[in-house]
């Protein structure tokens, strides 16, 4: 079922979504008091403290209507011919909301006397009424007795709803289930945890999720973390391995008792195999140079309790430079750099001075700073740009006022040195080279409005020294990897994670914040008062966290005028050396297995990032799955009734993507085995399709000569391509083939009529067109290097093509017309119409191996992701797995 727009961050905090209904929204014109009858399709939402009303129509607003603001909820008692009888609901409030009109993010619209029907599609109009009914009744009560009504009405659904054992495979057996919520930013989903012996499971108790359950395989977890959620030890955040479909899920339990028998018991289960880094390797790594300042205050956050999943326990990261004003800085001079052995409140001499004499007269608890480093508002006052949706939601629908904003990175700074209020450290978006900066750039257009001076906030105003947000975040990553950071980082970790953080060493560093910033201070389970609680649980989420404290003891300092040794790196490079050297002495392929679950000619093969999975498509309209290791099929799926061209997986994802002759793109879900999205992509058939890792974009080409190119992949893998069209690509005939060149800035397209062109991503503007072939060309693919484009074509040749001038380097005619290939290294196979397999040295410029693999074209070729096994697919429908057999 579509969502729609709607979202838990449109609710108030600890606001709970119940369910929706399929309805029809008829407004009223206050002043006369009749009803337009201008019907709006939509769902309408229950939630605990609201009724929101989700139309279809993208272009109307959300419609938020407090259930305490409501005068009247009763069941329509008038007439017209316009609205059918009986299941209709009059909504008369005195205020009401009106959000993301036009689907743009902006401050909510707060309008008085609002009237509405709601006409019920399915609903019975007499349970609905009663529903909402209690539920204003529960609105209208004091604090504690509303929030006590409210509990129990969330209890009583919550019995109602149970885990269906059918989800769990024949030889599952449930080891623990109890209550939970799922956490996200500013967000609390109430649900249930299952664990069995061999999966995890999160059920909502709404369909605000994508699927009816979250089902996580424990041999997919690499780690659990115990985490403290509003200072009670009651959260586990599981983190994946990145091959899965999402990378974390963190829920909280309702006491300590829950949490950790849960923990307990997933440790306890022979599915697990954690990856845990002790701290001490991890940290005499750090000292070594082996992992980067970045990445260790990434690890010790973590262990902090701090996760980008809360933003009251924001992962903190330290200011390192103080010169925001220079035309120019150099990196290796020490006097641009903050002094890192001093929290933030102290680096100004005059402030501090003034802070301590409030101290000195204040009585016990004292604290120094009345405001803490890292805050939910101090989190969003960075991120704004990048989560707009998170602010309207923690300040009731309104962005903060112009002049409050995050206007420049200079005034920020100053601000932290002189503000008596003001002394926030950063976020890690500062130092995400991989980010780009994007946090600073308004580019979602979003209205901020207009500042005193008259100028719109729009994007932040960097150091003059800064050329862009991309080089401003890479001068503060290589700051932060410094020697003259290296050398002070440990003093900050003494500060916020270490044996400074409390007590008389914090005193002394004057690094004393309010005493309900700290672990153990307060202890909300004993508080049973909820007049008394809420306060206090609002105080800590809106105040800050202190990190739970790591290190008891100084911490090492780290070793400077160190290279990082990128391991990773080192090691894959030298094992594709080893492996194009042992091309070079191949001297057969070893048949090892030959799947026949075809009924038509195979057409597509994508070797997993499983080494032990293939994926195939064929125009017998299947999609078919092996294992290697078992030598056999695993999974078989009807993909519509019209020839299959070609099929992807997403990475880090269990969906398949399948190209159809009927003009569709299927998203097909292997965990619940069915497709999960057909959408009509082209005007004609889709003849191919291309993934982009590094530009999270999948690329479409087909009969009808374009080229589409989409975005929009979710969480959870769904993708809605109508919404994430971004560009097409037009051509002069047929699209058959394309590949990306390594870094993904151009598209390299092979067309019908012999034609190549090649496209640059980021502008959709044409760089290159080449006429090569006399006919159509089958397979494209790029050079190592980036340098050169191998081709081949229905004219027998295969063509080695320098792209810089265009000129064919090398070419040559084979015995047969040429389907598909495959370049590897300095190796290239390519498969041909008669059966055969060429393998060439293209440095040499040698054949090392010309072997007949199939009776018939082969239609691809293909290599396992752990170069062990050559795969290929005919128009015999077969696919055959071979293995190098070297000299």
């Amino acid at each position: 079922m579509d969502k729609g727009r709607f979202s838990l961050l449109l609710l108030e905090p600890s606001e709970i979504y119940f369910e929706d209904f399929s309805a029809i929204c008829v407004r009223s014109d206050v002043t006369s008091k009749t009803y337009d009858f201008k019907k709006q399709d939509g769902r309408l939402k229950l939630c605990s403290k609201s009724l929101v009303f989700d139309p279809k129509d993208t272009s109307k607003p959300l419609i938020k209507m407090q259930l305490r603001d409501c005068q009247i909820i009763e069941k329509w008692k008038g007439k017209s011919k316009f609205i059918r009888s009986g299941h209709v609901l009059s909504i008369i409030c005195k205020t009401y909301i009106e959000m993301l009109e036009g689907n743009e993010i902006a401050p909510y619209k707060f309008e008085e006397n609002g009237r509405f029907l709601f006409l019920l599609n399915y609903a019975n109009i007499e349970d609905c009424l009663q529903q909402i009914l209690q539920l204003q009744r529960a609105n209208t009560l004091p604090a504690l007795e509303q929030s006590n009504m409210i509990s129990a009405i969330v209890n009583a659904r919550r019995v109602g709803v149970e885990f269906n054992p059918l989800w769990c495979d024949l030889y599952e057996k449930i080891i623990m289930e109890t209550q939970a919520d799922k956490i996200s930013p500013l967000v609390k989903n109430p649900g249930r945890v299952i664990l069995t012996n061999s999966k995890f499971y999160f059920q909502p108790y709404n369909n605000i999720e994508t699927h009816p359950y979250l089902q996580i395989n424990l041999s997919a977890i690499k780690r659990i973390v115990k985490r403290r959620f509003l200072l009670q030890h009651i959260g586990i955040e599981i983190y994946l391995h990145e091959s899965d479909k999402f990378s974390y899920i963190y829920i909280a339990l309702s006491n300590q008792n829950e949490r950790d028998t849960l923990y307990d018991l997933m440790l306890a289960q022979e599915e697990l195999k954690l990856q845990e880094q002790d701290m001490d390797v991890m940290t005499l790594q750090w000292q070594n140079g082996v992992v980067s300042n970045y990445d260790y205050l990434l690890y010790i956050n973590s262990l902090g309790d701090r996760t980008i999943n809360d933003l009251t326990q924001y992962p903190v990261f330290p200011w390192v430079l103080s010169d925001y004003q220079s035309t120019n800085i150099d990196l290796s001079n020490e006097k641009i750099y903050r002094d890192l052995s001093k929290p933030v409140g102290a680096l100004n001499e005059a402030r501090l001075k003034r802070l301590l004499e409030r101290y000195n007269e204040m009585p016990e608890p004292k604290y120094i700073y009345g405001s803490h480093y890292s805050t939910p508002g101090f989190v969003l006052y960075y991120l704004a740009r990048l989560y707009p949706q998170y602010m309207l939601c923690l300040q009731n629908g309104r962005f903060d006022l112009p002049d409050r904003m995050f206007n420049s990175c200079k005034d920020v700074f100053k601000n932290c040195l002189s503000n008596m209020a003001d002394f926030k450290e950063l976020v890690p978006q500062f130092y995400d080279v991989e980010e780009r900066g994007s946090f600073l750039v308004n580019s979602k257009g979003i209205n901020f409005g207009y500042r005193e001076s008259g100028v719109k906030v729009n994007d932040v105003e960097l150091p003059r020294w800064a050329n862009s947000p991309s080089d401003f975040v890479e001068t503060l990553r290589n700051a932060l990897e410094s020697d003259v950071v290296s050398k002070q980082l440990h003093l900050w970790i003494d500060l916020i994670f270490g044996y400074k953080q409390r007590g008389s060493e914090a005193v002394k560093a004057y690094n004393v914040f309010h005493y309900m910033c700290y672990e153990g201070n307060v202890d909300l389970d004993s508080i049973k008062d909820a007049n008394q609680r809420h306060p206090i649980e609002v105080q800590i989420m809106e105040f800050g966290q202190v990190p739970k404290q790591i290190f008891h003891v100084p911490h090492p300092q780290r070793k400077v005028g160190l290279i990082l040794l990128e391991v990773d790196q080192i090691q894959t490079d030298s094992n594709n050396c080893d492996f194009d050297s042992e091309w070079k002495n191949i001297i057969n392929l070893e048949h090892q297995t030959t799947f026949s679950a075809h009924k038509a000619p195979v057409t597509s093969i994508y070797s997993s990032e499983d080494p032990d999975k293939l994926i195939s498509v064929g125009h017998d309209s299947k999609l078919k799955i092996f294992s290697i290791s078992q030598n056999k099929q695993i999974r078989s799926a009807n993909i519509g009734s019209m020839p299959l061209s070609s099929c992807v997986q997403l990475p880090n994802l269990n969906t398949i993507i399948v190209g159809s002759w009927d003009n569709s793109i299927q998203i097909y879900d292997l965990d619940y085995g069915r497709i999960m999205q057909s959408v009509e992509a082209h005007e004609d058939a889709v003849t191919c399709m291309l993934w982009s890792n590094k530009l999270n974009l999948l690329c479409s080409g087909s009969s009808d000569c374009t080229i589409r190119i989409w975005r929009g992949f979710n969480e959870y893998g769904a993708i809605k391509p109508i919404q994430c069209l971004i560009s097409q690509l037009d051509h002069n005939s047929e699209v058959t083939c394309f590949c990306f060149n390594g870094c993904n800035k151009h598209l390299a397209v092979g067309t019908q009529d012999g034609e190549v062109y090649i496209w640059q991503i980021s502008d959709n503007l044409l760089f290159k067109r080449f006429s090569l072939h006399n006919s159509a060309i089958k397979s494209i693919s790029y050079s190592p290097d980036e340098e050169k484009l191998v081709t081949c074509g229905l004219d027998k040749c295969f063509k080695v093509i320098d792209i810089s001038t265009g000129m064919a380097v090398y070419s040559k005619i084979l015995n047969s017309p040429l389907y598909s290939l495959k370049w590897d290294a300095s190796t290239l196979f390519i498969g041909d119409e008669s059966g055969f397999v060429y393998i060439w040295n293209i440095v040499e410029v040698k054949e090392l191996l010309e072997m007949k693999l199939h009776n018939g074209a082969v239609n691809v070729v293909e290599l396992s992701k752990n170069k062990e096994y050559l795969f290929s697919g005919g128009s015999d429908n077969l696919i055959k797995v071979w293995k190098p057999i070297y000299q």
